[in-house]
């Protein structure tokens, strides 16, 4: 088992006394549906042909039909997938949306495909698991190194392969094929709407103006939340991506900086810190810096045991999957650190794309306002839950989420019938 799936499940190990449930659903939970693997064999370009591992793990279904990403990525095998889509489940059940969690994936650099090649593959992967994959039983999205492109081809596939337009059974689409604007900025935006709940009706020690940022990752999600943090007046102190990171006491221009790194791939912090005035500096003293907020929004298991006793955050928002492993989180807890866990702060993504699923099945468009509006409902109502049984049971927040989900699921698990049931 890997590292990343133990840390998974260790950490839903704390919130099973809080959570009420059978014994027997406790059990259940502890074991993916079904997982599919399959190997994909793909013709490149030059005429080579290669074989790639694929996956599809439908971690549990008790509350909808699985839900979850397909990403492109080396990194990609089993037990990564099933920590996904285990992740997926609790995520889906802590939002209240009517879904299970799935996660699927292939082993493959992306960044080495042509654009003919990336097609390919992406139809490829729909080829081989069309038949587990619907509307009505596991509607994919997109994920690391896979974009609305993606998501239209593998699309236009299972089209090709059930016939009619089945717009329903993949969210993350191109809007010209029934995707939704907003489902680019809707982890980043969901995100700040977590943390303004937390800042304006729990921590309140300073206003939102106040207030400095530290955002580790500037992608596809770091990018819309240091955005919407700058836009509603925090100061962005400090921003990363893979190839460097900068500090500016005063607080960035985030457009501005996304304009240059843009033009240049990413890569040129040395004309970010000349415009701007600031600093470089590594990923490593990003987060250690002196901040009241500190996101990581790129990798997981970024912040661990050996640097959890230098972050001087107050406040950490998990924008990325399981940035923060078991022990580190312990020491941040026992420092009164607010370890705001990604299964609540970055689920904007999945809160968006049940909205597009929704305007897919029944034919009506939403307007920006609708979506954004009932985006932050539905993360500060799952804030506020989380908080209530934080405050009510003293549990860290981390726990407090899990143990949301766990006993919805429970519930509905049990509602079936249990031993206790079947015995009487």
């Amino acid at each position: 088992m890997s590292s990343m799936l133990m840390t998974a499940k260790k950490q839903l190990e704390s919130a099973l006394p809080f959570a009420n449930i059978e014994e027997e659903s406790w059990e259940r939970i502890l074991h993916p549906a079904q997982i599919i693997e399959c190997s994909i064999p793909c013709r490149h370009d030059d005429g080579t042909l290669k074989i790639y591992k694929a996956y599809r793990c439908q971690y549990d279904t008790t509350l909808g039909p699985a839900k979850g990403g397909i990403r492109f990525h080396p990194n990609v095998d089993r037990d990564h997938i099933e920590a996904l889509a285990f992740w997926m489940t609790f995520k889906c059940a802590a939002l209240k949306l009517p879904y299970g969690g799935a996660k699927g994936g292939i082993s493959v650099d992306a960044s080495k495909l042509s654009h003919r090649e990336l097609e390919r593959i992406s139809r490829l992967y729909v080829d081989a698991f069309h038949n587990f994959l619907g509307p009505d039983q596991d509607i994919a999205a997109p994920d690391m190194c896979t974009d609305e492109r993606v998501m239209g081809w593998m699309y236009d596939e299972y089209r090709l392969i059930k016939g009619g337009h089945p717009r329903d059974f993949i969210t993350g689409k191109p809007v010209a094929l029934g995707g939704l604007e907003e489902r680019t900025s809707a982890t980043g935006y969901g995100g700040y709407f977590v943390l303004e709940k937390i800042l304006l009706d729990y921590w309140k020690q300073k206003s939102i103006q106040e207030c400095t940022v530290a955002i580790q990752g500037f992608g596809k999600v770091g990018f819309w939340i240091a955005e919407k943090c700058w836009k509603e007046g925090m100061k962005v102190v400090a921003i990363s991506n893979e190839y460097g990171a900068a500090f500016l006491e005063t607080g960035f221009n985030i457009e501005e900086c996304q304009k240059i790194l843009k033009y240049t791939n990413g890569k040129d912090w040395n004309k970010v810190c000349a415009i701007s005035g600031g600093t470089i500096i590594s990923n490593q003293d990003l987060l250690n810096l002196n901040v009241d907020v500190l996101v990581p929004a790129a990798m997981e298991n970024v912040i661990t045991i050996e640097n959890a006793h230098k972050i001087q955050a107050k406040i950490i928002l998990e924008l990325a999957n399981g940035p923060t492993n078991n022990e580190a989180d312990q020491v941040l807890n026992d420092r009164g650190v607010w370890v705001i866990p990604d299964i609540v702060a970055n689920a904007g993504g999945v809160v968006v794309s049940y909205f597009e699923w929704l305007q897919n099945r029944h034919a009506e468009e939403r307007t920006h306002d609708q979506i954004v509006s009932g985006l932050k409902e539905k993360m500060q109502y799952a804030t506020v839950k989380m908080m209530d049984r934080h405050i009510e049971k003293g549990m860290s927040l981390r726990t407090a989420a899990y143990a949301l989900a766990l006993k919805r699921i429970g519930a509905a698990k049990e509602a079936l019938g249990t031993k206790q049931f079947f015995c009487n």
